[in-house]
Formats: C-alpha cells, sequence, structure tokens
C-alpha cells in the first residue's frame, strides 16, 4: 500500500508538471505568433481546442494572457471578429524583460542630465543603428521582393519572434509583424525607440513604411506596412482602360471647368 501511495504522489507530480509544460508552450505561442484563437493554438501546438480553452483558463486566471477582440487591418469581413488571446503586462514580464527597470532609469538620466528628449531620441538611434548592421547585410542579400522576409529573419534572431505576410485585401504590400519586443516596457515611457526602429526599417528596405501598431501602446503586435515599390505596385493593381474620346466627348469632359 506504501509503495502504491507513493506511486499515485509521484504520478500526480508528473501530471502537474505535463500540464505547466503544456500552459508554457501555448504562452510562448502566444508570444511567438502574437494574439491567438484557440483554433490557431489548437492547430500550431497539435492539440484539442477543449485542451486549449482549458490551459488559456489557467492562464487568464494568473494574469498571464488576456481575452480581446481580434483587430482587423484592412476591409472586414462579415460577422463578428473571433476572439483572440494576447499576452499581458505580467505575461510579457515572464520573458526575458528583467533589466526594464535600469533601462528606463538610464533614459531618464540621459533625458534630464543631457539634452532633453533630442538626447534621448539621439541614443535610441545610435542604438537601432548598431542593431541595423546586421539586418542590412541580410536585407541587401535578399532579392527586393524578398527583403522583408529577410529583415523579420533578422529580428526573430535579436528575439523579435518577428514574421512576413501579405497585407490584407486593400493594401498593396506586405505588413512586418514583431510579436516580441524585448524593450515594450521602455518603449512605453520613451516612445523614441519605436520611431528610430521605424525610420531605419524604411531606409533598409528603400521604401516608406507605416507603423500600424506597437505592443508598446496596447496592441498585441508590432505592426509595420511595407507597400510595394512603383513596379510591384503596378503589377498588382488593375490598368484601367482609357476610353475613347470623340470631339463632342472631349469637350463634355471639360465642360463647367475653368480653363487652366
Amino acid at each position: 500500500m506504501k509503495n502504491v501511495g507513493v506511486t499515485s504522489a509521484a504520478s500526480g507530480e508528473e501530471l502537474a508538471t505535463g500540464e505547466r509544460s503544456t500552459r508554457n508552450r501555448v504562452a510562448r505561442s502566444i508570444l511567438d505568433h502574437g494574439p491567438s484563437t484557440v483554433a490557431e493554438l489548437a492547430q500550431r501546438l497539435g492539440l484539442t481546442q477543449a485542451a486549449v480553452r482549458r490551459h488559456l483558463d489557467a492562464l487568464v486566471a494568473d494574469d498571464v494572457v488576456a481575452p480581446r477582440e481580434q483587430r482587423v487591418y484592412g476591409a472586414r469581413t462579415r460577422g463578428r471578429p473571433a476572439k483572440v488571446f494576447a499576452l499581458t503586462d505580467c505575461g510579457r514580464d515572464a520573458f526575458d524583460q528583467s533589466y526594464d527597470s535600469l533601462a528606463v532609469d538610464a533614459l531618464r538620466w540621459i533625458e534630464q542630465n543631457a539634452g532633453g528628449e533630442a538626447a534621448v531620441a539621439a541614443f535610441a538611434r545610435d542604438r537601432v543603428e548598431a542593431q541595423a548592421e546586421a539586418y542590412r547585410e541580410a536585407v541587401e542579400a535578399a532579392p527586393p521582393e524578398q527583403r522583408a522576409e529577410a529583415l523579420a529573419k533578422a529580428l526573430s534572431a535579436d528575439g523579435y519572434a518577428a514574421t512576413a505576410r501579405k497585407a490584407p485585401a486593400g493594401q498593396v504590400g506586405q505588413q512586418l509583424c514583431q510579436h516580441h519586443c524585448p524593450v515594450a516596457h521602455v518603449a512605453e515611457r520613451y516612445p523614441q525607440l519605436c520611431e528610430a526602429e521605424t525610420e531605419i526599417f524604411s531606409r533598409l528596405l528603400g521604401t516608406h513604411v507605416q507603423r500600424l501598431a506597437t505592443i508598446a501602446h496596447g496592441d498585441g503586435v508590432c505592426t509595420t506596412f511595407i507597400p510595394h515599390g512603383d513596379a510591384e505596385r503596378r503589377k498588382h493593381s488593375k490598368t484601367p482602360k482609357t476610353p475613347k474620346t470623340t470631339p463632342s466627348s472631349a469637350s463634355a469632359s471639360t465642360a463647367g471647368r475653368n480653363p487652366a
């Protein structure tokens, strides 16, 4: 009987350890891929949706993840957006952000003693420039149509869990998504870090980019829109046919206009 009791206790401990391990996998998947639906998590992790819901309930209770409505960029489809689960600030704290307080203190000192906001912006640009050297090599080695993917891969190597994907309908371009930001809490106080990063993305990719969302401002993912170049844009857009004009239609089209 004693041995049976020990075996039961050991089995219970193993079960609890397995549950924690799976729960950590769920949280890590949300970190790597951004806010996710139950169906997406189940597919990625090879679990049933019922099992995913059970783990999400525990993570919500522990304030590691929180449910929210899915944000839709571009044209909205019919129906209510699916519910997604995103990491909370508490959940992000579990992933390599232990030096946030020191970084904020350092930037506050720079702001107060070495030139104000302009000095913080200069520091942010210099920091991103140093990081960008490795990114530049990766981007320049890739063909133009693959440069967003090359940048995403280089960012992932620095812990940003980045992906590149086609932009939603209505936008000709791509979206660069950073599902994790190691400096999110610092950037919440000092947005100059995000601004400098956006500037370097634009220079690396050779086109004006637009930051749509940031983790630092409470979004689940840092999302940057990268428009296609002129040649690529023409390829993706339909060229309207030019109607044939007659003297009467030409004069009608200019009727009522002041002469240039």
